[in-house]
């Protein structure tokens, strides 16, 4: 049963489908089949479309759709119809399986003491915690290749920091709230630092610019 949503217009050249001010993973399993759908079955005029955690966005040209389709009424009309036919196709499919990415991570990070301290726990048992979950790329944003990643124990949550640093590193793995994530760039940044992955995450150069994409899963393994 497709859950309730929303259709509605972001901008001249935008529309969002939206599912709700929810942070589940059956809903946001749906968002990546939508955009999934969305890449392999673009109308003309599609540029890109864009998941968040219980939404998708679709970013289309008007002059190309209209010119594409010139019976078929308004550009908004047509992909709004697109989108709930979308949705009618996707709930006789089964979902894809997701990918699974392991990131190797030293657990050599400035604030690990401090993460370990907050929580009253020992720095092993916060690396212990930090590696025993799998986690789920809710969305991606902030930086190119940054993931948004769900499902890390409240056992070692920690807040940010009062006040950011300037340059937090690339690779950089860290702890903000009941998130944790990591930095794919070189930018400022107010999580706390656990640890450090060599693996690079965003690639310009690459065809797959991002290492990780919205649905993934994620499991941190402790090297080094």
């Amino acid at each position: 049963m497709t859950p309730s949503y929303k259709i509605f217009s972001l901008s001249d050249s935008s529309i969002t489908l939206d599912f709700g001010a929810v942070i589940e993973v059956d809903i946001n399993s749906l968002v990546a089949q939508l955009f999934d759908y969305c890449q392999t079955n673009p109308f003309t005029g599609y540029q890109e479309a864009v998941p968040a955690y219980a939404s998708l966005t679709v970013f289309y040209d008007v002059v190309q759709v209209r010119s594409a389709y010139p019976h078929a009424g308004t550009a908004y009309k047509l992909i709004e119809n697109y989108l709930i036919d979308a949705l009618k196709n996707l709930a006789s499919t089964e979902a894809k399986e997701s990918n699974l990415i392991e990131i190797p991570v030293i657990y050599d990070g400035e604030d690990l003491s401090f993460v370990a301290e907050y929580n009253q726990l020992s720095i092993d048992e916060v690396i212990q915690i930090h590696t025993q979950a799998t986690y789920r790329v809710y969305m991606m944003g902030f930086l190119p290749g940054f993931a948004y990643l769900g499902g890390m124990d409240e056992r070692i949550a920690t807040p940010r920091k009062s006040t950011p640093r300037t340059r937090v590193p690339a690779g950089s793995v860290g702890i903000a709230g009941k998130q944790t994530g990591i930095y794919p760039l070189e930018s400022p940044g107010g999580w706390q630092l656990i640890g450090r992955t060599s693996l690079p995450l965003f690639n310009m150069d690459s065809p797959n610019s991002t290492l990780l994409k919205a649905g993934d899963l994620v499991r941190f393994v402790r090297v080094g």
